[in-house]
C-alpha cells in the first residue's frame, strides 16, 4: 500500500532581512510503500525537516503536491492528523512542571483517547521504556535520554499508521540511542505500520532503513536499499595489509597496484593498496612470501554508505 506520495514538491522561504529566496525543497517526487522504515538521509540543512513538516501538515508546500494515506496535505489535513504522529529529536517533550505521567495523560486527551485506555497505554509504555522509577519525576529533572523516551511514548499513544521520526537520536548517549533504534525495529516488526525517519547518522540509516533517500540542497539525489546505495560508492578495490618487517618498494614493480598509505610501527608494516583488478592481490601475497615476510592480517575494504554518500553528494555528510 502506498502511504506517501509527493509530486514535484517544492518549498521556498524568503529571508525577511535580505529578501533572498531559499529553496528548501526542489521538485521532490517520492512514492513510499507502507510496512517499512523509509529513511531520508542528508546533511544538516539539506531539506529533511522541511519535507517532514509538509508531510505532517505543519507546513504548506510552495508548489507541487503531497499525499499522506491518500489525502492531500493542503486541503485534507484534518483527515491525515488522526493517523500520524511526529517525534523530533532535541525538542522539549512537554511541560517541565508536570511529571512524566501527567504530561503523557495531557497529550492523550489532546489526541481524544478515552481516559481509561489512555492510562493503560501510558502505564504499559512507561514500563516498556524503563521509566517506572521516574514516572512521577518532573520533566525538567529528566536526562536528555529520558526525555526522548518520553517523547517516543507520546508519539505512540494514538497508535499512528505512520510515525514520523525527525532526527530521533540527535544528542543522545550511546545507550539511549541503542534503545530507541531497537524499539523502532521491534515496533515495525510487531505492527506492520510505517516509519519515516530523517537522520544524518549514516550507521543509523544503514541499520534501520529498508529504503534510503539521499537528499542534498532540497533535491533527492538517490533512492535505494542500503546495500545498493553502497554499491554506488567508490569503485576502487582496496586492501589493508599488515606484515612483519618489509620494504614496500616491491609494490612499485607490480603494474596496477598503488600504495594509498603506509605505517611502520613496532616492527610491523601496515599499508593500504588500491588494485586495478581483483586478481592482482595474489601477486602481492606471493611477493610478500618471496621476500620472507609474514602476513599478520589481510582485509578487503568494503564500500561503505559514507563512500556512497560522498560519491553521490560530492562531499561528506559532516562537511559544513
Amino acid at each position: 500500500m502506498l502511504v506517501i506520495e509527493t509530486i514535484n514538491l517544492s518549498r521556498i522561504f524568503i529571508n525577511k532581512k535580505t529578501k533572498k529566496r531559499i529553496e528548501a525543497l526542489k521538485n521532490v517526487s517520492l512514492q513510499i510503500q507502507g510496512g517499512q522504515i523509509f529513511g531520508i538521509l542528508g546533511r544538516n540543512g539539506a531539506g529533511k525537516t522541511t519535507l517532514i513538516r509538509i508531510l505532517t501538515t505543519l507546513l504548506l508546500p510552495t508548489s507541487g503536491s503531497a499525499y499522506v494515506l491518500g489525502y492531500n496535505v493542503e486541503n485534507e489535513y484534518y483527515k491525515i492528523r488522526p493517523y500520524i504522529n511526529l517525534v523530533s529529536g532535541g525538542e522539549n517533550p512537554g511541560y517541565g512542571v508536570l511529571n512524566i505521567k501527567e504530561n503523557l495523560f495531557f497529550f492523550s486527551q489532546l489526541y481524544g483517547i478515552p481516559r481509561k485506555l489512555a492510562k493503560e497505554k501510558i502505564n504499559k509504555y512507561i514500563k516498556e521504556f524503563g521509566l517506572e522509577e521516574r514516572a512521577y519525576n518532573l520533566v525538567n529533572t529528566l536526562s536528555t535520554g529520558e526525555k526522548q523516551r518520553m517523547q517516543l511514548i507520546r508519539g505512540l499513544l494514538n497508535d499512528p499508521e505512520i510515525l514520523f521520526l525527525d532526527e530521533p537520536t540527535v544528542g543522545l548517549d550511546v545507550e539511549s540511542s541503542r534503545f530507541i533504534r531497537q524499539f523502532i525495529k521491534k515496533w515495525i516488526e510487531e505492527t506492520g505500520k510505517s516509519i519515516i525517519l530523517t537522520t544524518h547518522y549514516l550507521a543509523e540509516a544503514e541499520e534501520l532503513c529498508n529504503l534510503i533517500a539521499i537528499i542534498d540542497s532540497g533535491r533527492i539525489l538517490a533512492l535505494d536499499t542500503p546495500s545498493r546505495l553502497k554499491a554506488m560508492g567508490s569503485k576502487e578495490i582496496l586492501y589493508e595489509i599488515e606484515t612483519t618487517p618489509l620494504s614496500l618498494e616491491f609494490l612499485k614493480n607490480i603494474r596496477g597496484v598503488s600504495i594509498i598509505q603506509d605505517k611502520y610501527l613496532d616492527g610491523k608494516v601496515s599499508f593500504k593498496i588500491s588494485l586495478e583488478n581483483e586478481s592482482l592481490i595474489s601477486n602481492v601475497i606471493n611477493k610478500i612470501s618471496e621476500l620472507g615476510s609474514n602476513i599478520i592480517y589481510l582485509r578487503k575494504k568494503e564500500t561503505s554508505l559514507e563512500d556512497a554518500f560522498i560519491n553521490i553528494v560530492g562531499r561528506s555528510i559532516e562537511d559544513d
